[in-house]
């Protein structure tokens, strides 16, 4: 999921769905590349952090106040839209890479403190999530290559969904509420919706070139579905 807008700007090639096969084929191949580029980063920098003192300091300084992590979420969204902006930049290749790179270390920071939880109380459970997540997308995006269907209407629907649970996440901080299974399945449902929402994207209205902002978008979408998949295990185990 991305928090920012696809402006599928006019000074973009064609639109993916109408180029040649060639074109389209090329398209959605570096597209994927580029997504499974953003995935191994983002395990790379994990790796990194979760086995260097730093990470477990960065943690600290995330959840060192009831409200750290509201301000941590806060300047995430800020960030995603900047990161987005730049991975569409129709004339700066660097700088739709520097976005995405940019979004990838966002989402990394992010995930550390369940990332660093995980790691330590529940063994096997982070390879676990990940192989469900990497079955759900895949699913997910053979539905939508095979039927060819265009689920963009879904956008208006999934950026209310955003909201409420933006909404939920800071009344649960500022109650002192813990946010149960329900709300686990209720967003893995909601990270389902926006990969097929992005995928198809991918296939009716990118144009030739935005490879970059489409991994961009789908990896924001797949990383949202690993951190609440993560999530629910970590609560089932609990019981």
């Amino acid at each position: 999921m991305s928090y920012s807008e696809n402006p599928y700007q006019s000074s973009w090639g064609t639109i993916a769905a109408n180029a040649a096969v060639d074109e389209r084929t090329d398209f959605i191949r570096k597209t994927y590349l580029h997504l499974g580029g953003a995935v191994l980063a983002f395990i790379g920098i994990e790796a990194i952090l979760l086995n260097l003192p730093i990470g477990a300091q960065i943690v600290d300084l995330m959840l060192a106040q009831r409200y750290s992590w509201l301000i941590v979420m806060a300047l995430f969204i800020g960030i995603s839209y900047l990161a987005s902006s730049w991975a569409q930049s129709a004339t700066s290749v660097s700088k739709q890479y520097a976005g995405l790179g940019l979004y990838v270390v966002a989402e990394s920071i992010v995930f550390l403190p369940i990332l660093l939880i995980a790691d330590r109380f529940y063994p096997g459970v982070i390879p676990q999530a990940g192989m469900i997540t990497a079955v759900m997308f895949g699913g997910l995006t053979m539905i939508v290559f095979v039927t060819g269907h265009d689920f963009s209407y879904l956008r208006t629907i999934l950026m209310l969904m955003g909201l409420a649970s933006l909404v939920l996440v800071a009344w649960a901080v500022f109650s002192n509420h813990a946010l149960g299974i329900p709300f686990s399945v209720a967003m893995i449902a909601f990270a389902c919706g926006y990969i097929l929402y992005d995928t198809s994207n991918v296939m009716h209205h990118y144009r030739i070139g935005q490879h970059v902002a489409a991994s961009l978008a789908l990896f924001a979408s797949v990383a949202l579905l690993f951190y609440y998949v993560l999530r629910l295990l970590m609560q089932l185990n609990r019981r």
